[in-house]
């Protein structure tokens, strides 16, 4: 079970079939109850964590979803693609890209809105990770690998700059004592994974490594929520902290343990319960949907601003630097991540909930990133599929050349 949590498929199918639980649910006869479920709350009301349910899945469990992506960015930055600079300029420039032209394109088009309904240029920044290399997966089993590495090192990167921005732009009122303790705390955290001295290597040989890391990261984690920045930023954080290579005595890193063991977490319940306390977009308060600047300032920027920002940016650099693609890829190929950048489901969700107060304007983000997500998701598996066809033919030809 485990083991198939791991699957780019399998976890991004939990994801989607969360999305259509919580849109059946919340537009159903049934839909009071959807609510006071997200409504519901829980929690030590001393330490200020008497969250509701949504809260809980936003600020809890999607902090295990960032700290994935964090400790998978720290392997890219020690073992993988971003250890290379020219090999990873490409990818982190085509993530600036699709980073910085949907919220361009978002801003243009809700000009002259004003109020509440521009605060909301952060949502079409985010590429989902899960949900975009599972729809590759499923339609590109001929696709070269070194296309799913540039998917995933960009997806990495944009949510790393989505991180950022939920901590600077969209962040309240700020505790700096609540945030020097958390500060600390991730010291004392990156100390225990990575120091070498003679006591930090006896702590870390006789206590259990879930005894150890756990508690001090409930602890930071807390402490970041009780500051006011997004409590997400400490899985992030944590993630970056993880140490990679093996020591004597190790049979993996920690960096490896962590990922295997909540990597299933984060697929299988963090990720799926997030999308079901978030996609429960109520069709019978969209009423102005289609005549909303929000609807169509985050289609723009998701649709089509992730395209013009991904393939953009990527050919400006390979055509004025020394950069180049893979000789594996074609521009096309690059044009189908850049379509596929336009699925921003889950960050996007997250972003819009920290970005509108009002119902009816959260609603309307809401629809528009599901609905962009969803037309991103198929109009990528055209484009793609036409590209996975054309790498089979390839493969068949230089095969039969072997051959003959």
């Amino acid at each position: 079970m485990t083991a198939a949590l791991r699957l780019d498929v399998v976890s991004g199918s939990l994801l989607i079939g969360a999305a259509l639980i919580a849109l059946t649910w919340a537009n159903s006869p049934l839909s009071a109850s959807y609510e006071s479920l997200r409504s519901f709350q829980f929690g030590p009301a001393f330490l200020h964590l008497d969250l509701p349910v949504h809260s809980w899945a936003a600020d809890g469990l999607l902090a295990v979803f960032f700290f994935i992506v964090g400790n998978e960015l720290k392997q890219e930055l020690v073992h993988g693609e971003l250890r290379n600079p020219r090999r990873a300029i490409l990818p982190i420039v085509a993530a600036l890209g699709g980073v910085l032209v949907p919220a361009a394109l978002f801003l243009a088009v809700i000009a002259g809105t004003g109020g509440e309904a521009s605060g909301g240029w952060g949502i079409p920044m985010a590429t989902d990770i899960a949900f975009a290399i599972a729809v590759l997966a499923v339609i590109g089993r001929h696709l070269p690998t070194p296309l799913r590495t540039f998917l995933l090192t960009l997806a990495t990167v944009d949510d790393i700059c989505a991180v950022i921005v939920i901590a600077v732009a969209y962040t309240g009122e700020l505790s700096l004592a609540a945030l020097g303790l958390a500060a600390a705390g991730l010291a004392v955290f990156g100390y225990l994974q990575n120091g070498r001295g003679r006591a930090v290597t006896r702590v870390r040989a006789t206590v259990p490594g879930w005894l150890l890391f756990g508690p001090l990261a409930l602890v930071i984690w807390a402490l970041m929520h009780a500051s006011g920045i997004h409590a997400t930023i400490a899985g992030v954080a944590m993630g970056l902290l993880m140490r990679t290579s093996a020591r004597e005595g190790e049979r993996s890193s920690p960096s490896h343990r962590a990922e295997e063991v909540l990597r299933p977490v984060s697929s299988g319940l963090a990720l799926p319960v997030f999308a079901l306390m978030s996609a429960g977009v109520s069709v019978s308060g969209a009423g102005g949907f289609w005549s909303s600047a929000i609807t169509w300032g985050i289609l723009a920027g998701l649709v089509g601003g992730k395209l013009l920002g991904i393939f953009g940016a990527t050919w400006l650099t390979a055509r004025f630097t020394s950069a180049h693609l893979n000789p594996q890829l074609g521009w096309a190929d690059i044009a189908g991540v850049g379509v596929l950048g336009g699925i921003g489901f889950t960050v996007s969700l997250l972003i819009a909930e920290l970005s509108y107060a009002d119902a009816a304007h959260l609603t309307d983000a809401k629809g528009a990133v599901l609905l962009a997500s969803v037309v991103s998701a198929v109009l990528a598996a055209v484009l793609l599929g036409a590209r996975n066809r054309h790498h089979r033919r390839l493969r068949a030809q230089r095969s039969d050349a072997r051959s003959g």
